[in-house]
Protein backbone atom coordinates (compact mmCIF):
# COMPACT_ATOMS: atom_id res chain seq x y z
CA UNK A 1 0.00 0.00 0.00
CA UNK A 2 1.40 3.99 -0.78
CA UNK A 3 2.55 5.95 1.47
CA UNK A 4 -0.20 8.59 2.40
CA UNK A 5 0.17 11.76 5.05
CA UNK A 6 -2.74 11.16 7.73
CA UNK A 7 -3.37 14.63 7.90
CA UNK A 8 -5.42 14.50 11.72
CA UNK A 9 -2.25 12.57 13.08
CA UNK A 10 -0.20 15.66 11.71
CA UNK A 11 -2.08 18.04 13.07
CA UNK A 12 -2.11 16.09 16.54
CA UNK A 13 1.90 15.77 16.25
CA UNK A 14 2.45 18.62 15.57
CA UNK A 15 0.13 20.50 18.31
CA UNK A 16 1.88 17.77 20.82
CA UNK A 17 5.18 19.22 20.08
CA UNK A 18 4.26 22.25 20.07
CA UNK A 19 2.35 22.29 23.24
CA UNK A 20 5.26 21.02 25.05
CA UNK A 21 7.88 24.36 23.70
CA UNK A 22 5.38 26.13 25.43
CA UNK A 23 5.31 24.53 28.09
CA UNK A 24 8.78 22.35 28.93
CA UNK A 25 10.76 25.07 26.72
CA UNK A 26 14.29 23.49 28.15
CA UNK A 27 13.17 19.87 27.11
CA UNK A 28 15.19 18.41 23.97
CA UNK A 29 13.68 18.92 20.53
CA UNK A 30 15.13 18.01 17.10
CA UNK A 31 15.46 21.68 16.69
CA UNK A 32 17.61 24.17 18.91
CA UNK A 33 15.27 27.51 21.15
CA UNK A 34 15.38 29.95 22.64
CA UNK A 35 17.38 33.50 23.06
CA UNK A 36 20.64 32.73 22.47
CA UNK A 37 19.23 31.79 18.82
CA UNK A 38 17.48 34.15 18.26
CA UNK A 39 20.48 36.38 18.30
CA UNK A 40 22.41 33.80 16.18
CA UNK A 41 19.84 34.82 13.67
CA UNK A 42 19.88 38.24 13.40
CA UNK A 43 17.42 39.52 16.11
CA UNK A 44 18.27 42.55 17.43
CA UNK A 45 19.46 42.19 21.07
CA UNK A 46 17.40 45.96 22.03
CA UNK A 47 14.65 44.22 20.30
CA UNK A 48 14.59 40.87 22.23
CA UNK A 49 15.18 43.11 25.38
CA UNK A 50 11.68 44.54 25.40
CA UNK A 51 9.93 41.00 24.75
CA UNK A 52 8.83 39.22 27.41
CA UNK A 53 11.59 36.61 28.39
CA UNK A 54 9.47 33.62 28.77
CA UNK A 55 8.35 34.21 25.00
CA UNK A 56 12.25 34.73 24.08
CA UNK A 57 12.52 31.03 25.90
CA UNK A 58 10.54 29.23 23.66
CA UNK A 59 11.16 30.77 20.54
CA UNK A 60 11.43 27.98 18.20
CA UNK A 61 11.76 30.27 15.00
CA UNK A 62 14.51 29.42 11.95
CA UNK A 63 15.57 32.30 10.68
CA UNK A 64 15.42 36.28 10.68
CA UNK A 65 13.24 37.91 8.28
CA UNK A 66 12.32 41.56 9.90
CA UNK A 67 15.02 43.49 7.40
CA UNK A 68 12.63 41.83 4.40
CA UNK A 69 9.57 43.17 6.16
CA UNK A 70 10.60 46.78 5.88
CA UNK A 71 7.48 47.19 8.91
CA UNK A 72 6.23 50.81 9.21
CA UNK A 73 5.04 53.35 12.26
CA UNK A 74 0.44 52.07 11.70
CA UNK A 75 1.21 48.27 10.01
CA UNK A 76 -1.36 45.85 10.79
CA UNK A 77 0.74 43.36 10.52
CA UNK A 78 -0.39 39.39 10.63
CA UNK A 79 1.84 36.41 12.46
CA UNK A 80 0.88 33.29 11.14
CA UNK A 81 1.61 30.43 13.40
CA UNK A 82 2.73 33.26 16.41
CA UNK A 83 3.53 30.31 18.88
CA UNK A 84 4.25 32.00 22.24
CA UNK A 85 4.41 35.56 20.55
CA UNK A 86 8.50 36.16 20.23
CA UNK A 87 7.77 37.96 16.52
CA UNK A 88 4.66 38.98 17.39
CA UNK A 89 6.08 41.20 20.61
CA UNK A 90 9.80 42.36 18.10
CA UNK A 91 6.95 43.46 15.51
CA UNK A 92 4.78 45.24 17.86
CA UNK A 93 7.79 47.54 18.69
CA UNK A 94 8.00 48.60 14.85
CA UNK A 95 4.80 49.58 14.30
CA UNK A 96 4.14 51.30 17.45
CA UNK A 97 0.91 52.23 19.07
CA UNK A 98 -0.71 53.33 16.00
CA UNK A 99 -0.06 49.76 14.63
CA UNK A 100 -0.96 46.35 15.17
CA UNK A 101 -0.19 42.64 15.12
CA UNK A 102 -2.44 39.82 15.50
CA UNK A 103 -1.36 36.49 16.02
CA UNK A 104 -2.76 33.40 14.65
CA UNK A 105 -2.05 29.95 16.10
CA UNK A 106 -3.89 26.66 16.34
CA UNK A 107 -2.42 25.50 20.06
CA UNK A 108 -3.89 26.69 22.85
CA UNK A 109 -1.11 26.04 25.08
CA UNK A 110 0.78 28.97 23.05
CA UNK A 111 -1.98 30.80 22.96
CA UNK A 112 -2.67 31.15 26.66
CA UNK A 113 0.88 31.58 27.04
CA UNK A 114 1.09 34.46 24.53
CA UNK A 115 -1.85 35.84 25.75
CA UNK A 116 -0.72 36.28 29.69
CA UNK A 117 2.90 37.29 28.59
CA UNK A 118 0.74 40.18 26.43
CA UNK A 119 -1.29 41.33 29.15
CA UNK A 120 1.92 41.48 32.00
CA UNK A 121 3.83 43.15 29.43
CA UNK A 122 0.82 45.88 28.57
CA UNK A 123 1.40 45.09 25.07
CA UNK A 124 -2.06 45.99 24.23
CA UNK A 125 -1.79 46.85 20.05
CA UNK A 126 -0.70 42.58 20.21
CA UNK A 127 -3.72 39.42 19.84
CA UNK A 128 -3.85 36.25 19.80
CA UNK A 129 -6.21 34.46 17.98
CA UNK A 130 -7.10 30.35 17.64
CA UNK A 131 -7.23 29.26 14.08
CA UNK A 132 -5.65 27.76 10.88
CA UNK A 133 -3.26 29.70 8.56
CA UNK A 134 -5.10 27.49 5.51
CA UNK A 135 -8.12 29.04 7.14
CA UNK A 136 -7.74 32.67 8.02
CA UNK A 137 -10.64 33.94 10.38
CA UNK A 138 -9.76 37.45 8.84
CA UNK A 139 -11.50 39.97 6.17
CA UNK A 140 -9.57 40.52 2.65
CA UNK A 141 -7.18 43.19 2.51
CA UNK A 142 -6.66 43.81 6.54
CA UNK A 143 -3.09 43.74 6.98
CA UNK A 144 -0.29 45.35 5.25
CA UNK A 145 2.44 42.81 6.14
CA UNK A 146 1.99 39.16 7.03
CA UNK A 147 5.30 37.41 8.65
CA UNK A 148 6.11 33.35 9.62
CA UNK A 149 8.91 31.52 11.22
CA UNK A 150 9.11 27.96 10.62
CA UNK A 151 5.79 27.41 10.15
CA UNK A 152 4.50 26.74 6.72
CA UNK A 153 6.57 23.56 6.33
CA UNK A 154 4.25 22.47 8.65
CA UNK A 155 1.24 22.55 6.55
CA UNK A 156 0.07 19.90 4.23
CA UNK A 157 -1.57 22.63 1.93
CA UNK A 158 1.33 25.39 1.18
CA UNK A 159 -0.19 26.45 -2.03
CA UNK A 160 -3.96 26.99 0.03
CA UNK A 161 -1.70 28.79 2.86
CA UNK A 162 0.26 31.42 0.69
CA UNK A 163 -3.74 32.06 -1.16
CA UNK A 164 -4.90 33.25 1.94
CA UNK A 165 -1.87 35.10 3.09
CA UNK A 166 -2.82 36.80 -0.46
CA UNK A 167 -6.28 37.41 0.59
CA UNK A 168 -5.80 39.17 3.71
CA UNK A 169 -3.12 41.51 2.66
CA UNK A 170 -3.53 44.60 0.62
CA UNK A 171 -2.26 45.66 -2.65
CA UNK A 172 0.94 46.01 -2.65
CA UNK A 173 1.43 44.23 0.89
CA UNK A 174 4.31 42.27 1.99
CA UNK A 175 5.27 39.12 3.16
CA UNK A 176 8.52 38.39 4.73
CA UNK A 177 9.14 34.81 6.36
CA UNK A 178 11.64 32.24 7.34
CA UNK A 179 10.92 28.55 6.24
CA UNK A 180 12.70 25.17 5.94
CA UNK A 181 13.05 23.80 2.64
CA UNK A 182 14.91 20.61 0.46
CA UNK A 183 17.13 21.15 -2.12
CA UNK A 184 16.36 17.89 -3.02
CA UNK A 185 13.50 15.30 -3.14
CA UNK A 186 12.76 13.74 0.05
CA UNK A 187 11.40 9.96 -0.09
CA UNK A 188 7.49 9.17 0.85
CA UNK A 189 9.00 7.35 3.83
CA UNK A 190 10.08 10.72 5.35
CA UNK A 191 7.62 12.70 3.30
CA UNK A 192 4.54 10.64 5.23
CA UNK A 193 5.79 10.58 8.59
CA UNK A 194 3.65 12.78 11.09
CA UNK A 195 6.99 12.70 13.84
CA UNK A 196 9.04 14.00 11.34
CA UNK A 197 6.73 17.02 10.49
CA UNK A 198 6.25 17.96 13.63
CA UNK A 199 9.99 18.12 13.83
CA UNK A 200 9.99 20.36 10.19
CA UNK A 201 11.84 18.28 8.14
CA UNK A 202 8.88 16.41 6.99
CA UNK A 203 7.11 19.08 5.64
CA UNK A 204 9.92 20.68 3.66
CA UNK A 205 9.22 21.33 -0.11
CA UNK A 206 12.02 21.75 -2.33
CA UNK A 207 12.93 25.42 -2.87
CA UNK A 208 12.35 25.61 -6.66
CA UNK A 209 8.46 24.49 -5.94
CA UNK A 210 8.09 26.44 -3.14
CA UNK A 211 8.63 29.67 -4.97
CA UNK A 212 6.87 28.84 -7.70
CA UNK A 213 3.68 28.00 -5.05
CA UNK A 214 4.35 31.16 -3.66
CA UNK A 215 4.27 32.73 -6.81
CA UNK A 216 1.05 30.55 -8.05
CA UNK A 217 -0.98 32.30 -5.30
CA UNK A 218 -0.12 35.78 -6.96
CA UNK A 219 3.18 37.37 -5.28
CA UNK A 220 5.88 38.44 -6.58
CA UNK A 221 9.19 37.33 -5.29
CA UNK A 222 11.36 39.61 -3.80
CA UNK A 223 14.86 37.98 -2.43
CA UNK A 224 15.10 34.30 -0.98
CA UNK A 225 18.81 34.24 1.01
CA UNK A 226 20.18 30.85 3.27
CA UNK A 227 20.41 31.16 6.38
CA UNK A 228 23.61 29.28 7.17
CA UNK A 229 23.24 29.88 11.35
CA UNK A 230 20.21 27.77 11.70
CA UNK A 231 21.26 23.74 12.26
CA UNK A 232 18.94 20.76 13.42
CA UNK A 233 20.25 19.37 16.50
CA UNK A 234 19.32 15.79 16.66
CA UNK A 235 20.93 12.84 14.43
CA UNK A 236 17.75 12.21 12.77
CA UNK A 237 17.42 15.65 11.74
CA UNK A 238 20.73 16.19 11.30
CA UNK A 239 20.80 13.03 9.02
CA UNK A 240 17.88 14.79 6.50
CA UNK A 241 19.61 17.86 6.50
CA UNK A 242 23.00 16.30 4.83
CA UNK A 243 20.76 13.73 2.69
CA UNK A 244 18.31 15.42 1.07
CA UNK A 245 19.46 19.27 1.69
CA UNK A 246 17.13 20.49 4.15
CA UNK A 247 17.99 24.16 5.38
CA UNK A 248 16.37 27.35 6.25
CA UNK A 249 15.29 30.13 4.08
CA UNK A 250 14.07 33.39 4.56
CA UNK A 251 12.07 34.80 1.79
CA UNK A 252 10.49 38.23 0.94
CA UNK A 253 7.73 38.81 -1.58
CA UNK A 254 5.11 41.56 -2.30
CA UNK A 255 1.58 41.20 -3.23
Amino acid sequence: MANTLDVDRLERAVKNVYRDVAETPTEEYHFEMGRQLAERLGYLPEDLDQAPEEATESFAGVGYHFDLADLEEGDDVLDLGSGSGTDAFVAALHVGDSGSVTGLDMTDEQLSKARQLRDEAGMDNVSFEKGYIEDLPFDDGMFDVVISNGVINLSSDKAQVFEEANRVLISGGQLALSDIISERQMPESIKTDADLWAACIGGAEQIDRYTSIVETAGFEVLDVRDNTRYEFISDQAANACQKYGVKSISLSAER
